[in-house]
């Protein structure tokens, strides 16, 4: 565990549906049907709490918004017309802006390069593995198992639900 892991009281959990392939989007979109199940447990899991986005997954997502509050990364905007969301310019940025909201836990919930750059820092990831392989332009990013422990794993008929911890060693 790093120690930006050790000092920060914020816990960032990851949520994405990912194909085998690793895919997770094309053109903004999820590149497969929609699936209800995982729809349901993913918005019930994160409304909750603050979540934390990239400006082009805010933008797509206006008219539904999740979570409490919208911390919206971007190097080109700053403001926005909806009350809940917030400006952050990084990560460290971020989990500032939730610690002043006054929660302890953050869900990164996307596009891609979000999910990169955070990938160093989160704590827990859930994600729904979704069954076969699809064409797509956005991709969950590559992770290490061997510093994550696998807590739990929900099958479901069109997915399975997978909770992973990163190890404190």
């Amino acid at each position: 565990m790093t120690d930006a892991h050790r000092d920060r009281a914020t816990e960032l959990v990851s949520v994405a549906a990912v194909a085998e392939n690793g895919v997770i989007g094309r053109d903004g979109e999820l590149p497969w049907p929609s699936i209800w199940a995982d729809k349901q447990q993913y918005r019930k899991r994160i409304a909750d709490w603050p979540v934390i986005l990239g400006r082009r997954t805010f933008d797509l997502m206006q008219g539904d918004l999740p979570g409490t509050s919208q911390v919206v990364l971007s190097r080109s905007q700053t403001e926005y017309d909806v009350e809940s969301a917030r400006h952050a310019s990084g990560v460290e940025d971020a989990v500032a802006t939730v610690e002043a909201l006054g929660d302890d836990r953050a869900y990164v919930i996307g596009g891609a390069g979000i999910y990169d750059l955070f990938q160093p820092h989160v704590d827990r990831m859930v994600l729904s593995q979704v069954p076969g392989e699809y064409e797509g332009d956005a991709y969950y990013p590559d992770w290490d198992a061997d510093e994550w422990t696998q807590v739990d794993s929900t099958p479901y008929a069109e997915f399975t639900l997978e909770e992973w911890v990163r190890d404190q060693s």
